[in-house]
């Protein structure tokens, strides 16, 4: 029985996750997670990349390990990260500096000092890609600004999830979903924009050739193959882990909402072709790249990270998210919003504090009770969510039926009710395992196990449950 191995990392774990079909259906056995996180290093908010390489490879040892008598060892493995982070490498291959994280503050006041050499009413016209101040074009500039030589010594460009390919097959490749991240990929030429890269001081050079999903890399070099105890293929997934959970939403029609609920919340559709245009812009929405070049058009909202972190502040060990619901539920009265958008949730010191600050500042001078602060982001995300569908609708001039709610946030059952009742769409949530799935069933298309995306569609459809969430009569 053929199986295939998806690495998916997020923010704040990762995993590894075999599949493979039978009857018909996606079957799924995860063989080793791991936790993730930025550590500050060096004066910056750093990922530990050589972490990330050593639990890489730790998960294909507990693969081969996994693996039943009746199954093979994988046809392929891929990987999938999230968006906008890199690392450089020089001509031996050594890499060079730290892999900064997103949320590090050394991108504050950049969009708008980078403003006269490269306005973003053009950037946008030319990648497609919202303004958000982690972007990668921004923190080029910054490491330019900061430590020029770095760049000067670089000879390859890879993202998160290229740096951990080129680890296990020795090839260097740039994916097309991840490279679109960046905001300097020309979104209707889908190749690296010369133009942005000059006007930043980039060298051109650095970078690769942008490849689709799919395509394989190579085999496990010698080293990764002595190590691990096996050889496999390595393949690119649709390496933006948005772009793999988008492949897994079960959809019913073309008029469907995605919600690629996370860390980060990606609410959006899939288009055949970028929109670029300056209501777009205006509204903040994105077009980022898909499987077979599909674009993703979507809003990047903060997501459960808010909660993430709220949690944390209480104490993990007493409150799992199923508390922070029932919480939340017990203050559902409470009145007070924010805009979960605000930089100031990006990396707070304290989120229940960054919340009250914003609430104070709306107007609610009551300090709010934990249970309360936490109504108030349940419902602002919500809250948001439905703000992004009419704005979708809008722009798009479609009419939507569902939304349809991929990742772990489709676990929660109270933020998923809520979106129903501010949407007024049926909620889809389901299934979990979004971003792997994804990552699976383009590994399976490429080996002719699944004949096409509607068919992988088709299948996780009938694989997973789905739980729906009909809108409420308001009182």
């Amino acid at each position: 029985m053929k199986t295939y191995l998806a690495v998916d990392i997020g923010a704040s774990s990762g995993r590894h996750i075999l599949g493979w079909l039978a009857d018909g259906k996606m079957q799924l056995a995860e063989v080793y997670r791991f936790r993730n996180g930025a550590e500050h290093r060096n004066g910056h908010l750093c990922w530990d990349a050589d972490g990330l390489k050593n639990h890489v490879l730790e998960g294909l040892r507990a693969c081969a390990e996994h693996v039943a008598p009746e199954q093979e060892t994988p046809v392929s493995v891929a990987i999938d990260t999230w968006g906008v982070d890199f690392v450089l490498l020089d001509e031996a291959m050594n890499r060079i500096g730290d892999a900064v994280a997103y949320r590090d503050g050394r991108t504050a006041g950049v969009p708008e000092k980078l403003e006269a050499v490269l306005p973003f009413a053009e950037l946008y016209a030319r990648t497609g890609i919202q303004q958000q101040v982690y972007n990668t074009v921004y923190q080029l500039w910054a490491l330019r600004q900061e430590a020029p030589e770095q760049l000067e010594r670089a000879a390859h460009f890879l993202m998160m999830p290229d740096y951990l390919g080129f680890v296990l097959s020795g090839v260097c490749a740039n994916e097309y979903t991840i490279a679109s991240t960046s905001a300097l990929l020309n979104a209707r030429e889908k190749t690296w924009d010369t133009e942005i890269l000059r006007r930043i001081g980039v060298p051109a050079r650095i970078f690769h050739p942008v490849r689709m999903a799919g395509e394989a890399l190579g085999r496990l070099t010698p080293d990764v193959q002595s190590s691990v105890g096996f050889d496999t293929l390595v393949r690119l997934a649709p390496a933006h882990d948005t772009a793999s959970a988008f492949l897994a939403v079960p959809a019913r029609d073309e008029n469907a909402v995605f919600l690629s609920s996370g860390t980060w919340s990606l609410i959006g559709v899939e288009n055949p072709e970028p929109i670029t245009t300056a209501e777009s812009r205006a509204q903040n929405f994105t077009s980022e790249g898909g499987y077979q070049y599909r674009y993703r058009y979507l809003k990047n909202i903060m997501g459960l990270w808010m909660l993430q972190n709220i949690r944390r502040e209480l104490g993990q060990t007493r409150f799992d998210f199923e508390m922070l619901a029932w919480l939340a539920r017990s203050a559902a009265d409470y009145p007070g919003r924010v805009d979960v958008n605000d930089g100031r949730f990006l990396a707070p010191e304290n989120m229940q504090e960054a919340v009250r600050v914003v609430l104070r500042e709306n107007g609610f001078t009551e300090k709010p009770t934990a249970a309360q602060t936490l109504s108030c982001v349940y419902h602002s995300l919500a809250e948001s969510y439905a703000e992004a569908v009419r704005g979708l609708e809008k722009i798009t001039g479609k009419t939507f039926t569902s939304l349809n709610i991929v990742g772990g946030g489709s676990q929660d059952a109270y933020l998923n009710q809520l979106t129903a009742d501010v949407t007024g769409l049926p909620v889809y949530a389901g299934p979990t395992e979004g971003t792997a799935i994804g990552n699976l069933a383009v590994q399976m298309i490429a080996d002719g196990a699944l004949r096409d995306v509607q068919h992988a569609r088709d299948v996780i459809r009938a694989s997973f449950p789905i739980r729906v969430f009909t809108p409420r009569e308001k009182e």
